[in-house]
């Protein structure tokens, strides 16, 4: 039996690939800095390496995105509703610190909130990220609206270390590809909700858990999985397309070790404020059941259309219905395509599937999708249709709120704002119909066509189909990985053949 752990491939180590030379959108935007790389550079002999820049260029965008706030840092939060919409630099982070008692001193899960919500609605390890912001930023004394600028900026400040890991697990994971990170370091939507909420920490745990399960560390993946899930529960959906692709290359060892790790470190995590607190550590789980129909998802232009409620319990049957559904479809695509889809490929589907379905899709959701588009479909043109379509919306969302709020009913109206709801879903099913089409034809996939497999898979990489549906062809194969095993179809009658 062929061992799980990676073999590395032959194309790995090769040389990296210039997005100038590859991407026409990249090599015109380039003449911004002097054009496309030359036939004869050597990136790799300058102190600026591709990580490197990524690195530095996403700490200056989180910056600009910072500069983006700067209206409401000084005066719109505390100075009523309406104009932290009408300059969009509204956040959740100022808000929270006086909501959710930490202005007051109280523990997250253990101590009762005052009002309707009785405890935090967050994961627990978001939870613990809140709180230790609110320790960091305790010896700012001073008055109210003090204590909450030096909250968000704490709060900012190690968001903007979550977005360096983030990038630079990205620009890591395909070893010949790291300029693609540069797709999430100028991502304009990153830079407009990256303060938004905390999901950049489960989105960095994300990331360095793709990055980990592209070396073949399938434990160190599941770790930093389970972690991220114990953030935001999404990250726990890549197990998902893991599977589909696990079993059509049969590397079961590699799923199940990435599976036990997952539910380790999520119970390692949450187990002691399960029993510690256990009406505080539900809150998450039974607000996101109770949650009506919200923001930014269709759900809310079919009730604004039609002018009815349609009850909670109603929508979140549909919502699993859907999602059911489109699982399907992508493990249908994983074991039916003619080669194997990459991994980034499926992982992006599937989330955009659970947002898509979702009842809710707030504007900072766009940044669990971020390095997976980079990822799935580096192709700057797409991409920026893309985060075209999720700035309108971010733009959107706030000045239809600022209608709203605002007694001279200045900003978006309605029919506005829910044309805005149907441009940025209108984006992210043209990037799953991209991505859908590459995994088709896969000819048309730009990392296979720069000669490598699916270098975010780890053990997938290069690796032989054995269990495939219908005619779905074989990968080529790559000289590192020689074990073969007999392949598996579904004959006509429904029986399994060699």
């Amino acid at each position: 039996m062929p061992s799980p752990q990676k073999t590395t491939s032959a194309h790995e180590y090769g040389p990296v690939v210039p997005p100038t030379r590859r991407d026409e959108v990249a090599a015109a935007g380039s003449e911004l800095i002097g054009g496309p790389i030359g036939r004869w550079a050597r990136p790799g002999g300058s102190a600026l390496t591709p990580v490197r820049v990524v690195a530095l260029v996403a700490i200056g965008m989180f910056a600009l995105g910072m500069v983006q706030k700067l209206p409401c840092y000084n005066w719109a939060w505390f100075r009523g509703t309406s104009s932290q919409y009408t300059h969009a630099c509204y956040s959740d982070i100022p808000h929270l610190f006086i909501g959710r008692g930490f202005a007051d001193g109280l523990i997250p899960y253990f101590d009762r909130l005052s009002g309707d919500m009785e405890y935090l609605e967050y994961p627990v390890l978001t939870g613990l990220f809140m709180q230790v912001a609110s320790w960091l930023s305790s010896p700012f004394d001073g008055g109210m609206q003090y204590r909450e600028q030096m909250y968000w900026m704490v709060n900012a400040g190690m968001l903007m270390v979550c977005t360096v890991v983030l990038v630079v697990c990205v620009a890591r994971t395909h070893r010949r590809r790291p300029w693609d990170a540069l797709l999430v370091a100028l991502a304009p939507a990153l830079a407009l909700t990256a303060t938004i909420n905390w999901d950049l920490l489960a989105v960095a745990l994300t990331a360095a858990a793709m990055l980990m399960w592209s070396r073949g560390r399938a434990l160190a993946f599941g770790l930093l999985l389970g972690l991220a899930t114990a953030a935001k529960l999404y990250p726990v959906l890549l197990l998902g397309p893991l599977l589909v692709l696990c079993w059509r290359a049969w590397k079961w060892r590699a799923f199940g070790t990435a599976l036990l790790g997952t539910a380790g470190s999520w119970l390692v995590v949450n187990v002691p404020v399960m029993l510690l607190a256990p009406e505080g550590w539900k809150k998450f789980y039974t607000f996101s059941q109770e949650r009506s129909v919200d923001f930014g998802s269709f759900w809310l232009i079919i009730t604004q259309r039609t002018g009815e409620n349609i009850e909670v319990s109603a929508v979140n049957t549909y919502a699993i219905l859907l999602m059911l559904i489109a699982c399907a479809g992508i493990a249908a695509l994983g074991l039916m395509a003619p080669r194997r889809p990459r991994f980034a490929q499926l992982a992006f589907l599937v989330v955009a599937a659970f947002i898509l379905t979702n009842k809710v899709y707030s504007p900072q959701y766009v940044l669990w999708l971020i390095p997976l588009a980079a990822l799935a479909r580096p192709r700057w043109r797409d991409f920026l249709i893309w985060q075209g379509c999720e700035v309108m919306y971010f733009l959107g969302i706030w000045m239809y709120l600022a209608y709203t709020t605002s007694g001279n009913k200045q900003g978006l109206p309605t029919e506005g704002y829910q044309f805005a709801i149907a441009l940025h879903l209108a984006g992210t099913l043209f990037l799953c119909a991209m991505i859908v089409w590459d995994a088709l034809l896969p000819e048309r996939d730009v990392v296979r066509r720069d000669g490598m497999d699916d270098p975010s898979g780890g053990v997938l990489d290069g690796a032989k189909d054995v269990f495939v549906v219908g005619q779905a062809a074989h990968p080529p194969q790559h000289a590192a990985h020689t074990a073969q095993r007999p392949r598996v179809e579904w004959g006509a009658a429904g029986a399994p053949r060699e």
